[in-house]
């Protein structure tokens, strides 16, 4: 590395980069780790880049992967650069101290947006904070939407998921030149980033290539391959081709998004349906990666932090008016959340009796984060007690009706509560003593392994942050995941003796919904993903 405190040049396995020093913090951003996954590398998995002679220039994000922008309900709360261009498959480095010898903690961001929007450049991501903080951060981008999870018989599944991949290896063999410690990776995801982390924790090919994992809002999960094989048969069909990638590949890229937005315009988080996500193969992801994780024995050693977001759903249900449609739709959005949960009418019995005086939409966007997000989170948590640590973040938005919701916690996480991305969705005046005391026990556990509370045992210890009382509770809403548990056993029945668990009104009495009512509710525009 050159001594240069203006533009720092350090060496990459493909060539030397030169970046920028921003408040005392070097930069290096769009630095490819995988060639440009087009033309006969498209829907193919990622090669190395070509190298290249010279000094490469990294002051500026890489091109962005092709994605549909969001609706504009949700683009009022949530910023989606976009950088045109090839060479999508980059990622950008902050670090305190470039240069062999540092041997800093090391953090790898993989973002979220239902693995079909986002990118590194999202200002919210800045890891300027973490290198502040000793920490060397990586973000990186990957293929999104049916170019990065398309299902095909022609080419290996997962391309996305095997471009992180190939960025976490770069990183073993680059990271020490940065200053990081290549012994010391923590990979880090929110949302689909957090999926991505749980089947890359799984993945036997990717063992050895971090030490600990940070899953923000999601939980380790492969999707069935019949929905995301329906996602791209529908497109297959409107665009009048064959679902194979060898067709798909001679699709102009403008075209296969406007395709892929159309058909994937009522899946939802909430009723589920044909969407796009990582899948079961014979190779990355040998298993369900929550199987191997819990069953398995995958990742035995690395620890791990996880938590969720008070009101998750409040995103999903909040912009649009999504809320006040589920209240006015009653039983039909009740019959939806059952078929989506699998449940019968007594779980919401059961939600109804511990939350009162909430509204329709509230117990039921509840119900379907907790069967979707915590119960499976706490699964993976009574698996590896110890080495364990969960957290919840109550703090709500000053925006109205968003409350505690998904995402909200990425400005404190980052510690960039004062870059205007970050007020998009938490309102102005968002507390920094709430960031520093996140964002610090985020780099203590990237350097530690412990960030700074008890680990997960039979107390079931979490960390509240931005709640009234004390930062530490114990068991804070098992009641809820415990009427899971007796679904699950069959001991849930209607009891006269028990008149708190009464219906919802309107409230079908059967255990599975009907598919009518499923689709009623999708056709009134309920709970469309952004």
């Amino acid at each position: 590395m050159t001594a240069d405190r203006t533009q720092p040049t350090v060496r990459t396995p493909y060539g030397d980069v030169r970046g920028r020093y921003e408040d005392g913090i070097a930069v290096f951003r769009g630095i490819p780790y995988a060639a440009p996954p087009f033309g006969p590398r498209r829907f193919r998995p990622p090669v190395p880049p070509t190298p290249w002679d010279g000094v490469r220039d990294a002051g500026a994000f890489g091109p962005t992967p092709p994605k549909p922008p969001y609706s504009e309900a949700f683009a009022r709360l949530l910023s989606d650069p976009v950088v045109p261009g090839d060479d999508c498959l980059n990622l950008n480095v902050w670090t305190p101290e470039p240069g062999r010898g540092a041997r800093l903690p090391v953090l790898v961001w993989i973002h979220g947006g239902a693995l079909t929007r986002g990118s590194s450049a999202v200002p919210v991501y800045d890891g300027r904070a973490f290198a502040r903080d000793g920490v060397v951060m990586v973000s990186i981008n990957y293929r999104l939407g049916v170019e990065g999870y398309g299902l095909f018989p022609d080419t290996p599944p997962n391309p996305g998921l095997r471009d992180q991949l190939a960025a976490l290896e770069w990183v073993r063999e680059a990271i020490a030149e940065f200053g990081g410690d290549p012994d010391r990776v923590t990979v880090f995801g929110q949302s689909a980033g957090a999926i991505s982390t749980g089947a890359l924790l799984a993945a036997p090919q990717a063992q050895g290539l971090f030490r600990r994992a940070v899953l923000q809002s999601a939980p380790p999960e492969a999707f069935d391959r019949d929905k995301v094989r329906r996602m791209v048969r529908r497109m297959a069909a409107r665009l009048k081709i064959p679902a194979t990638a060898e067709a798909f590949a001679a699709v102009d890229r403008e075209l296969l998004l406007r395709t892929q937005v159309e058909v994937g315009r009522l899946s939802s988080p909430v009723l589920g349906g044909p969407s796009f996500g990582i899948v079961v193969d014979d190779d990355l992801v040998p298993r369900d990666p929550m199987e191997a994780l819990v069953e398995g024995g995958a990742a035995a050693g690395v620890e791990l932090l996880m938590g969720w977001t008070q009101d998750e759903y409040r995103l999903w249900l909040v912009p649009g008016g999504l809320m006040e449609r589920v209240d006015r739709l009653g039983p039909v959005a009740l019959a939806g959340a059952m078929a989506r949960c699998h449940c019968g009418s007594e779980v919401p019995r059961g939600y109804r009796a511990l939350h009162p005086d909430a509204r329709p939409a509230e117990l039921l966007g509840q119900m379907v984060t907790d069967h979707l997000l915590r119960i499976p989170l706490h699964r993976l948590a009574d698996a590896r007690p110890g080495s364990s640590y969960v957290y919840e973040f109550a703090w709500p938005s000053n925006l109205p009706d968003l409350g505690a919701c998904h995402a909200l916690e990425l400005g404190f996480v980052f510690d960039t509560g004062d870059v205007p991305e970050s007020a998009k969705l938490a309102g102005d005046g968002a507390p920094k003593e709430l960031a520093d005391a996140m964002h610090s026990a985020w780099v203590r556990f990237a350097a530690e392994g412990d960030p700074g509370w008890p680990a997960w045992d039979a107390s079931h210890p979490v960390r509240v942050f931005g709640a009234d009382g004390p930062p530490v509770v114990h068991g804070p809403r098992d009641r809820e995941l415990a009427l899971w548990d007796a679904e699950s056993a069959g001991e849930l029945t209607p009891r006269e003796s028990t008149p708190a668990l009464r219906p919802l009104p309107g409230s079908p009495r059967r255990s599975t919904a009907p598919l009518s009512a499923v689709r009623r509710f999708r056709r009134s525009g309920g709970a469309r993903r952004p």
